[in-house]
């Protein structure tokens, strides 16, 4: 064989890092589950839209098609989430094994070169993510033949979710090459996503000038975050009607491209970075020398030790010291600047967008003007949020799924068993000392939720009016109060009970990157299944769907947009509201409770079973 076609033919084709990867990877239980349980939500969300779509229509071909082009909208959505949320998890050996000094040392020892080291790697895992894009494509294909759906845009879609995933995976071994991964990147991961994509979201609502429509809806142009950003490019595809890519631009080219081609640039954008990545990565494989660990900064600077580790005074650590070292031994400069300024940012954040609101809406201001100041705030508190909510959970789930498999792969839980401490005593400390640690972030949502009550039921801004199909007109404020305090006294119990799912897996796993990717796929799915059948009991029965509304956070956040629209039924019977507003509150009471006792219930089934899982797990890591 020629030497140029071998080489050629070892940067993919047959790399063996790739080979390796992708045949341990196909024969990985956890693989077989995170692929299954994908399309099962792909799947779901298709036959619940579906539904809910058709009504109490004939399900005949017309109906179908009529319906095809929103079930492919939402599909859409749902595919690029996942996907950006699944590639971390497959990436996530490329960011913890291959960033280990000494598999580098073992890597560089090969006939391989650098850019075959590299490009193994990422593509060795990059597989698994474009397996999961094929995988749900004959789905798209059935949408097709309902019509409604050209096949181009399926495609566009397609490609938009693949350059997404080729982004986070080239960075995700720009992280292994310069040995900075580590079992909390794969947590900075997952923020640095929900960041980035809430972010520029927020800012491109912001950013949108209202353009003339020929559609009878209202319409906004497209701005230059919009090749930035995976959703607002996928936005762009499908709603062409309402998020116009408009052609008054200038004549440079760049910016004929940029603005007038949302779409390719985004996928162009993404392309050039991975490669900029990928050059990178193979320049710096073999000359970036391995970190030495040393001692603290003052020891650095000055070469002395600190007298204070030795002369300190002893702390207190109450009656549970599980629960005193699960809050203290995370604390430093900054984890507390990361806790504390994210509770100030979200606050100072929400109070901008709240001025803002306050001050667009004057006296004798046109009810039109009023509706669409309103609609826009909501969407931003909204975005915000739910971004807050996500980066809590993942932070709660990160933290608890490692409490306990961090334990046993440093082999410091072998030495907490030598001790008279219980498991009972142990769980519960575990469990109390992460709440306690995440309380800063965990009250920023609900402080919010209080403060835009406050705001409401002191400042009264105008409300917004809706017509219903009945003829009814009912008037909503910007968030109902009702729906603030049903949210604040569900969420804290739910961040409760995701602590308890992930000190769960902690206990079951081997390892920490087994236990996170086992948490998080079990709180996604929950909080899926759950947000999609309760939005729907909300939707179309009166009274006792709202109390079922109330069981998922999310669920009462995205309420706030359209909570008329989420109630229908209930509406209907009562255009006052005031049980929508009843209900809300007492749904969250028994919600929070509902959470409560899951949670003591895990425990109590947790310290049955703990010592006979620890002993079967024993050193094994």
């Amino acid at each position: 064989m020629p030497a140029l076609l071998n080489w050629l033919l070892r940067l993919l084709p047959t790399n063996p890092i790739c080979l390796r990867l992708v045949a341990g990877g196909s024969r990985r239980w956890r693989h077989l589950v995170i692929r299954g349980a994908y399309l099962a939500v792909m799947i779901g969300v298709m036959l619940f839209i579906l539904l809910a779509s058709l009504g109490g229509a004939s399900m005949s071909m017309r109906a179908l098609a009529a319906s095809s082009a929103s079930i492919f909208q939402i599909t859409s959505y749902v595919q690029v989430l996942l996907i950006c949320l699944l590639t971390p998890v497959f990436m996530a050996g490329a960011i913890v094994h291959e960033s280990s000094p000494k598999t580098w040392d073992i890597l560089l020892t090969t006939p391989l070169n650098s850019l075959q080291i590299v490009l193994g790697n990422l593509f060795g895992r990059y597989f698994f993510v474009l397996a999961l894009l094929l995988s749900s494509l004959p789905l798209f294909a059935l949408l097709q033949m309902f019509g409604g759906v050209p096949g181009r845009t399926i495609i566009a879609s397609y490609v938009i979710a693949a350059m997404s995933a080729l982004v986070v995976a080239a960075i995700a071994v720009t992280l292994s090459v310069d040995r900075r991964g580590g079992r909390r990147a794969v947590f900075v991961f997952y923020v640095v996503v929900v960041l980035y994509l809430t972010a520029t979201f927020i800012l491109d609502a912001n950013l949108r000038m209202a353009v003339p429509s020929t559609a009878g809806v209202a319409a906004y142009s497209t701005t230059w975050l919009t090749p930035l950003n995976p959703f607002l490019a996928i936005q762009a595809l499908l709603s062409p009607s309402t998020y116009v890519v408009t052609g008054e631009w200038s004549e440079s080219w760049w910016s004929r491209q940029w603005m007038g081609n949302p779409i390719s640039s985004f996928n162009w954008l993404c392309v050039v970075i991975s490669l900029v990545l990928i050059v990178y990565s193979t320049l710096r494989v073999r000359i970036l020398a391995i970190r030495a660990s040393g001692g603290s900064l003052l020891h650095k600077i000055f070469r002395i030790a600190p007298k204070l580790a030795t002369e300190r005074a002893a702390r207190g650590v109450g009656h549970n010291p599980v629960a005193w070292r699960e809050s203290h031994q995370r604390r430093s400069v900054g984890s507390i600047l990361a806790r504390w300024g994210f509770l100030a940012v979200g606050l100072a954040v929400l109070i901008v967008i709240l001025a803002v609101h306050s001050s667009a809406l004057v006296d004798n201001s046109p009810q039109a003007m009023i509706n669409a100041g309103t609609s826009q705030t909501r969407s931003l508190i909204i975005a915000l949020l739910f971004a807050e909510t996500i980066i809590i959970v993942l932070t709660a789930i990160n933290l608890s799924a490692t409490a306990v498999s961090r334990e046993r792969e440093d082999g410091s839980l072998d030495l907490i068993l030598t001790t008279p401490i219980q498991p009972g005593p142990y769980l519960a400390g575990k469990h109390r000392g992460l709440v306690r640690y995440l309380l800063p972030m965990i009250l920023l949502p609900v402080i919010s939720m209080l403060i835009i009550a406050a705001y409401v039921m002191l400042f009264d801004p105008a409300p917004q009016t809706r017509t219903m199909s009945t003829g009814q007109v009912v008037e909503t404020p910007l968030v109902m109060p009702s729906a603030s305090l049903g949210f604040a006294l569900v969420f804290i119990p739910f961040i409760a009970f995701c602590v308890m799912v992930g000190l769960h897996w902690s206990i079951r796993s081997k390892g920490t990157i087994g236990s996170i990717v086992a948490a998080v796929i079990i709180i996604l799915v929950f909080i899926g299944l759950l947000g999609t059948c309760a939005l729907a009991a909300g939707h179309n029965i009166p009274v006792f769907g709202v109390l079922m509304t109330t069981l998922s956070p999310g669920n009462i956040i995205l309420t706030i947009g359209d909570p008329v629209e989420w109630f229908r039924d209930s509406w209907r019977s009562d255009s006052s509201g005031q049980t929508v507003r009843t209900m809300l509150v007492i749904g969250g009471l028994i919600s929070g409770l509902i959470y409560v006792l899951i949670a003591w219930a895990m425990h109590r089934s947790m310290t049955r079973t703990f010592m006979m899982t620890v002993r079967r797990l024993s050193g094994t890591n």
